[in-house]
């Protein structure tokens, strides 16, 4: 299923710039950046809900947020991409 990872990290403190770092360092272990805090994960129940412990466990729940957008296995026609930054299909191959 398409999960779509947001969040949203205050960077007032050096504490919360380091947080984001990890958060997005995590994100970008289980999907890819389609926006500055925004990621689209392709996975099952079981990889998102490891995914969503481990960023509950870096975000500070006073002063940080996340958000799950569970867009299902058939996502395609869901998703809508309009302007700068080519898209592309997140379940195709990567290559490096």
């Amino acid at each position: 299923m398409l999960v779509l990872i947001t969040y949203d990290v205050n960077t007032e403190t050096e504490a919360g710039k380091r947080r984001l770092r990890k958060v997005a360092k995590q994100c970008v272990n289980y999907g890819v950046r389609v926006q500055n805090s925004v990621f689209e994960c392709v996975m099952d129940n079981a990889k998102s809900r490891q995914v969503k412990a481990i960023l509950e466990e870096i975000i500070d729940r006073e002063k940080d947020s996340l958000r799950f957008y569970y867009l299902g296995n058939n996502y395609k026609g869901k998703v809508e991409h309009i302007g700068a930054k080519k898209t592309f299909n997140v379940e195709d191959d990567l290559f490096f």
